[in-house]
């Protein structure tokens, strides 16, 4: 099973970062929400942080702000991911420098399209 983790997932199913839990479970991937301010998201566990999630996932895609994002990237290089999906407004080139600078493959895209959904849909 394709393992995904959405840092910046949220509860409010009106928002993106709950939109790519959706997407992701459609598409038959293991989904692991990370957000310090939840519990659960869509009826799985939120991880506070990504190092907290039990897996190294294949894929991280991010729903946070740049400013946000540049102090979690050192924390996802140690987790380790094939595929870091900046969906838009995460991106700056701040955070492109600093992510290939650890070594991470950036995708600036949206990943609920990248996986084949709409996120009109959802």
């Amino acid at each position: 099973m394709k393992t995904v983790a959405i840092i910046g997932a949220s509860a409010d199913r009106r928002k993106f970062g709950n939109k790519a839990v959706r997407a992701f479970r459609q598409q038959g991937y293991a989904v692991y929400p990370v957000n310090p301010n939840e519990a659960e998201i869509e009826g799985l566990v939120a991880y506070p942080n990504i190092a907290a999630a039990p897996v190294r996932p294949e894929m991280v895609s991010v729903y946070v702000p740049p400013q946000v994002l540049l102090t979690l990237l050192p924390e996802i290089a140690a987790k380790g991911c094939d595929e870091l999906w900046l969906n838009p407004g995460a991106e700056s080139p701040q955070v492109l420098e600093e992510a290939e600078r650890l070594g991470l493959s950036a995708i600036q895209a949206c990943s609920i399209v990248g996986v084949g959904v709409s996120p009109a849909t959802l």
